[in-house]
């Protein structure tokens, strides 16, 4: 099975090479627009494979992504009194 996976967000100059950087993890995410990739991998590989894909004369910049670290389990998760009723309104 897969053990645990941390995303890189890869900023390129071109998407000429995007598909390049499937060697390197699974790519979830192509930005046509905004022109970068994002890419997931093992957490253990994640510093190596930053400073390879770092190297790249076609990378502007590399990112980690900060997911598996943020707490998901929100402290106050009871809705409030007046805003459950504004949702019943039903307009």
């Amino acid at each position: 099975m897969l053990g645990q996976r941390q995303g890189i967000i890869v900023w390129l100059y071109s998407l000429k090479q995007a598909k390049m950087l499937r060697k390197f993890g699974n790519v979830h995410f192509v930005s046509k627009r905004l022109k970068y990739v994002v890419l997931y991998c093992d957490l253990e590989d994640v510093e190596t494979i930053m400073k390879k894909i770092e190297s790249y004369s076609f990378v502007k910049k590399v990112e980690p992504s900060f997911k598996p670290f943020l707490k998901t389990e929100y402290e106050n998760s009871k809705p409030d009194k007046a805003k459950e009723y504004d949702y019943r309104m039903g307009i």
